[in-house]
């Protein structure tokens, strides 16, 4: 061994006492590096635990019954019609023959109102793909709880609001005879029994909440969960009834969502994308299309300043307000209006946030958000001030400030947000045109990045777990505010 042969003396006595020391000193030490060496080749259980490999999450399916997730598009095509604004290609849809000969692989809605918050099916997909098939995904599904990093809930949460909303909605805020809310209850009390909530809390495991009047009636009940939601607002909404109401019974509190463990993922687009080499002359300054008049009320009610804010841009030059609605009509009139526009507006309305953002993205149209306080999909992953314009509120209000503010942007620095853009425009798409979402999907698409994106969270989610593990039995602690 190397140690030895430099220890080797030229003394013509064998026991000479620099020989003797140094023999002695390394017979002392050697014992100390081989124990210091095995501490570090076998690493403290405790602390494995808390090790994430890099390259992959781990994710385990809970085998909850079919008819919450695939079942559930079964019953959607199975009714006779949807009566409800955009439902026409559904509608179309089910005269055909198609679904009877693939009910394995039933495709998600077209309807706009249910297809924006499709995130559900694409990530369901994604995890239900042979492995064999799999290429370049960045979730690993395993089949044992033990293995996991996380436990994502295959329930398809927005289709069962959505399809309660079309059978039947005036009771989707009580609870008997409500198809949904009973959904809501089996999964719940499906998880609850399980080892893996008992043992985490539901910390670990993963909830799809795109809508935001998904899982209403239990989101006290999973809110420690992570949570893939498109914004924060409708954790904060109340209806109209209620916002008039000082109680607030029914306002969801800061406690229950947090940037620390839930992930802002993106609507799914509606419109199709539009290629930087397929780009134009854009002769539209600012193009606005969405409904003047809201349905919901939230909170802040942003809708008046929204309906302020569309008076002081209508007569204005070279700006396009349109009022209209998610049909077949309407999509053709955005899909012209953002390809032939510089800039599209983007204001908080029922919700901070709308697919008209991402819409606004394929199109490679610079999307000017108008909101003081917003949650965007993968903060820290991609930067959205090197293709969008963010305004204040009480700037956006002053008349004719917004107009000159976009008309002082010159053309290289528009091409530049343009080319930008059509770099992340892969990063916002769901779909792999694969049927039922069962293949391969983009390894730079949004699957991936939801992932990548709960995988940053993993070492804080596992302390949480460590940390209430160790609390004394009946000792409550006080839930504290971590919004960013």
């Amino acid at each position: 061994m190397m140690p030895f042969k430099n220890i080797t003396t030229r003394s013509s006595s064998p026991c000479s006492i620099p020989s003797l020391f140094i023999s002695l000193s390394i017979l002392t030490i050697l014992p100390l590096s081989l124990f210091f060496f095995h501490s570090s080749s076998t690493p403290n259980p405790q602390i494995k635990n808390l090790q994430t490999s890099s390259n992959s999450i781990k994710v385990y399916i809970p085998d909850l019954p079919r008819s919450l997730n695939y079942g559930l598009l079964e019953k959607y095509w199975s009714l006779n019609q949807d009566s409800r604004i955009g439902s026409e290609v559904d509608n179309e849809i089910r005269k055909t023959h198609v679904l009877k000969s693939a009910r394995k692989f039933l495709p998600y809605p077209e309807n706009p109102i249910i297809k924006q918050y499709s995130a559900e099916y694409w990530i369901l997909g994604d995890l239900m793909t042979p492995e064999s098939l799999k290429i370049g995904s960045f979730a690993k599904r395993v089949f044992s709880v033990e293995e996991a990093d996380v436990i994502f809930v295959p329930f398809f949460a927005t289709l069962s609001a959505e399809m309660q909303l079309i059978v039947n909605k005036g009771v989707f805020r009580k609870k008997e005879g409500n198809e949904d809310y009973e959904r809501q209850r089996m999964v719940v009390d499906f998880l609850k029994k399980t080892e893996a909530w008992k043992r985490s809390g539901g910390r670990d495991h993963v909830f799809v909440i795109t809508d935001p009047v998904a899982m209403w009636h239990v989101k006290a009940e999973v809110a420690p969960a992570v949570l893939l939601v498109v914004d924060f607002g409708g954790w904060y909404k109340l209806d109209s009834k209620a916002s008039n109401d000082s109680s607030s019974s029914d306002m969801i509190h800061h406690t229950q969502v947090s940037l620390l463990k839930d992930v802002i993922v993106p609507y799914t687009h509606l419109l199709p994308r539009l290629p930087l080499s397929e780009n134009q002359k854009r002769e539209t300054l600012l193009y606005f299309k969405g409904a003047k008049h809201r349905h919901r009320v939230s909170i802040i009610n942003f809708f008046q300043k929204e309906k302020k804010l569309w008076d002081l841009l209508i007569n204005e030059p070279r700006i396009v307000m349109e009022e209209g609605f998610p049909n077949a009509t309407g999509k053709e009139q955005s899909i012209k209006g953002m390809r032939t526009s510089e800039f599209c507006l983007h204001p908080a309305g029922d919700t901070p946030t709308s697919c008209r953002l991402f819409d606004a993205i394929q199109s490679l149209c610079i999307p000017v958000i108008v909101s003081d306080n917003i949650e965007l999909p993968f903060e820290g992953m991609v930067d959205y001030s090197e293709f969008s314009v963010f305004v204040a509120v009480s700037d956006a209000l002053q008349p004719s400030w917004l107009v000159n503010h976009l008309r002082s942007y010159s053309d290289e620095q528009k091409d530049t947000f343009r080319r930008n853009m059509a770099r992340v425009q892969p990063i916002f798409e769901y779909e792999n045109g694969q049927p039922g979402g069962i293949g391969p999907i983009s390894p730079d698409g949004a699957i991936n990045y939801i992932w990548k994106k709960v995988h940053q969270k993993l070492p804080m989610i596992k302390e949480a777990i460590i940390r209430e593990k160790r609390k004394p039995p009946g000792v409550s602690v006080p839930l504290r505010c971590h919004c960013t």
